[in-house]
């Protein structure tokens, strides 16, 4: 590790008692092992500073190095390291991690704010059919990793009430920091009819593309890049119109594109490009989307797109391909 990188963290953990080394920030986690420390330090309620590690490679590859730990995240108490998220949740369980934050309590939170919350009027329809028992309330939650969730259930003390097209929310005050700007609506899906929720302040995450949408994107003037991380084999035997296979060549173009390049990803059945799209995600990627059931599904809307891909079941078990060689690898 160079001297000024060296520098830099030691000034880090010295000018903040709590700091954390994470993928993504307290506000947007970009993986579970970040977002659960983020939790634990809240529940703390302790402030902390996080250094996302994904925006600058030196510093997450030296962090590790200056630490002698090989996971991130990374948590340091006043200058001194405590481990990875999994110490962490151990030692918050056993009241350890408390008495290392005695002294650094924040001063009590002031009341939070209500959140603008926008809501369709199908999605208000929706919502009051739906119903619920007579005692229960419609909750609205915001994970660390915005995940969302409404359902019924009973008042808890500190809720933060919105009401908004004739609906009335109850969230928790840590949902209500995150739910600002979200919109809620109804809308017909591949899995059929439910909620849509649009968050402003969620990272970036991996969106799913149905055959009929890309066969439009394909027929029309939109600029974006089809990846196909099958093996050669399965490339050769089927492909869909522009796609290209995920070779080393193509891989380091696609490195070199502006983040906000649109990427589709495809394969069989759509699940190794999934797995491909959410390791492109975590390199910086933003605009990431995954074909929902791969050409198998295509080849069912588009007639120019050959089916032969679809081996045999007993044949795909007894010889399994493999994922292409350039696939990349886990961060």
């Amino acid at each position: 590790m160079d001297s000024e990188l060296r520098t830099r963290i030691e000034e880090t953990i010295r000018k903040n008692p709590v700091v954390l080394f994470m993928k993504g920030s307290k506000r947007f986690p970009q993986c579970g092992f970040s977002a659960s420390v983020v939790q634990v330090l809240g529940e703390l309620a302790v402030p902390f500073e996080t250094v996302n590690v994904l925006a600058d490679p030196a510093l997450r590859d030296g962090i590790k190095e200056y630490s002698e730990w090989p996971t991130i995240p990374q948590l340091y108490i006043r200058g001194e390291f405590v481990g990875g998220a999994d110490i962490v949740r151990e030692m918050h369980q056993k009241g350890e991690l408390r008495a290392l934050v005695d002294g650094l309590a924040a001063a009590p939170a002031a009341a939070v704010a209500a959140p603008k919350l926008t809501l369709t009027a199908v999605a208000a329809e929706a919502l009051r059919e739906a119903g619920g028992d007579p005692n229960d309330v419609l909750r609205f939650a915001v994970s660390p990793r915005f995940e969302h969730e409404l359902w019924f259930g009973p008042k808890e003390p500190g809720d933060v009430l919105v009401e908004t097209s004739g609906v009335t929310f109850h969230l928790d005050a840590v949902s209500a920091g995150r739910a600002d700007g979200t919109s809620i609506d109804f809308v017909d899906g591949p899995a059929g009819k439910g909620f849509k929720i649009d968050n402003p302040h969620a990272p970036p995450s991996v969106k799913v593309l149905s055959p009929q949408d890309l066969k439009a994107m394909l027929e029309s003037s939109e600029r974006f890049h089809l990846v196909d991380v099958r093996t050669e084999q399965e490339f050769a035997t089927a492909s869909i119109e522009r796609a290209r296979l995920l070779d080393a060549a193509f891989e380091a173009e696609l490195a070199a594109l502006p983040r906000d390049a649109k990427l589709v990803f495809t394969c069989h059945h759509g699940v190794r490009s999934r797995a491909a799209a959410e390791r492109f995600l975590t390199r910086g990627h933003t605009n990431v989307w995954n074909l929902a059931g791969g050409i198998d599904a295509y080849s069912r809307v588009d007639p120019a797109c050959p089916a032969t891909d679809r081996a045999s079941p007993r044949r795909r078990r007894a010889t399994p391909a493999r994922e292409s060689p350039f696939l990349p690898s886990a961060p």
